[in-house]
């Protein structure tokens, strides 16, 4: 697969912060953003404290490495996606060198939380015994995401998740230049064609539309006339606030403070239906 741009991507539900384009698939896969803020820099030759230079360069190669595996296996679940098979930990673990085998966990969970965040898939495991996995589109949606046969045609589900969120984050209804202000936050903007979502306007206006999941709608009275999303009847169909709730608890490990209040007046909702 082409090794491309993708670190903000991979946070783009957890923190929808000011992008910085990474320039390969390796830099830009979420190797923790945590992690990485605490990984060590080099220190300056002042420095009379931490550890010696050549212990810095060997984890900051070891970091390097773990990266590249991170994009062979996105890479490898990408084209068993497209193919629609399933996948097997066997495979999984052939595509990590042999003498970094003992790696696989830490790649493997950080290349899951790739797929999520980036593609809006989440990687199940269907067959514990087999050890074999599918990748499926998260929250309940049945749209795979992928508007051609194209092998280099990457799933699209991870920006729709990213526009539910933000409509639901702002009362069920989102104006038109809130949604881009939020997508722009992430490099994803209209009129401009993305490496990953191709021309995200037609996605949110035609596509998505089309397909039922969002509505586009003019501000009733509005002049100059001022447009709205809102989530479309295959939305709430397939997903609900509530599995939006949790989808944000287990990217961020919280809640949005401006949710805080909402989960038993979210709970009641879906009892009684949109």
């Amino acid at each position: 697969m082409p090794v491309d741009q993708l670190r903000d991507l991979c946070k783009m539900e957890a923190e929808l912060q000011a992008p910085a384009q990474p320039q390969t698939l390796a830099e830009a896969l979420p190797f923790g953003s945590e992690e990485e803020a605490e990984t060590p820099s080099t220190p300056s030759p002042s420095s009379s404290s931490g550890p010696p230079p050549s212990s810095v360069e060997a984890e900051a190669s070891l970091w390097d490495i773990r990266r590249v595996m991170m994009a062979d296996l996105v890479g490898y679940l990408l084209l068993k996606y497209h193919a629609k098979e399933p996948i097997t930990k066997a495979e999984m673990l052939g595509v990590v060198p042999r003498d970094a085998q003992d790696q696989f966990p830490d790649v493997f969970c950080r290349a899951s939380a790739c797929m999520l965040l980036a593609f809006g898939l989440d990687l199940k495991e269907v067959d514990p015994g087999e050890h074999t996995y599918a990748l499926v589109p998260t929250l309940g949606l049945t749209w795979d995401g992928v508007l051609s046969d194209d092998e280099l045609s990457l799933p699209k589900t991870g920006l729709l998740v990213v526009v539910l969120v933000v409509i639901f984050l702002q009362g069920d209804c989102s104006l038109e230049e809130e949604i881009w202000r939020a997508l722009g936050r992430m490099g994803v903007c209209a009129g401009k064609v993305h490496y990953i979502y191709g021309e995200p306007r037609a996605l949110l206006t035609q596509v998505w539309v089309q397909e039922g999941y969002l509505e586009y709608r003019q501000v009733p009275h509005s002049d100059p006339a001022r447009y709205e999303f809102l989530w479309g009847p295959r939305a709430h169909a397939e997903t609900s606030k509530v599995k939006i709730l949790e989808h944000l608890l287990r990217v961020n490990g919280r809640v949005p403070r401006s949710c805080r209040f909402l989960p038993e007046e979210v709970v009641n909702e879906e009892e009684e239906g949109p």
